[in-house]
């Protein structure tokens, strides 16, 4: 298998990672890909979850130098960023995203670029955008 040349990935920092890792899993549909605890258990220390060919890497907000870098949105009162994940589902991933007790920021809703999104709120705040405009050489 070859790798491709370069990947973009967002990486998010959690104040209980262990919890938000299966949360993720409960809530979009992501697969486990690994998953790096400290001795206790305590501390994720770096966690991949996949859906498709895209990645997310999340982890433990303290005892590292990343987490000192990156604010989680508690801290900062909001986010500055947010993961856009394209799929088909969008309904469907709205309901479980709202079983698994996310805050529904914008229902599904068609948008006038022939996109249909939601928008919600993780339980420690970041923002996630699920939509079916798919990004590529043939947008805009």
């Amino acid at each position: 298998m070859t790798r491709p040349p370069a990947m973009i990935c967002i990486s998010l920092r959690y104040a209980d990672a262990p919890r938000m890792f299966d949360w993720l899993i409960e809530a979009f549909g992501f697969e486990k890909h690994a998953a790096y605890y400290s001795d206790d258990g305590k501390t994720l220390l770096h966690g991949e979850l996949r859906m498709g060919e895209s990645f997310v890497m999340l982890g433990s907000a303290d005892n590292n130098p990343f987490g000192k870098l990156v604010s989680r949105p508690a801290e900062l009162g909001g986010t500055t960023a947010s993961p856009y994940i394209a799929t088909n589902d969008i309904d469907a991933r709205c309901e479980r995203a709202r079983k698994a007790g996310a805050e529904i920021c914008l229902e599904p809703t068609d948008q006038p670029y022939g996109s249909r999104d939601f928008i919600c709120k993780d339980p420690e705040g970041h923002v996630w955008c699920f939509g079916t405009y798919r990004p590529g050489p043939t947008a805009g």
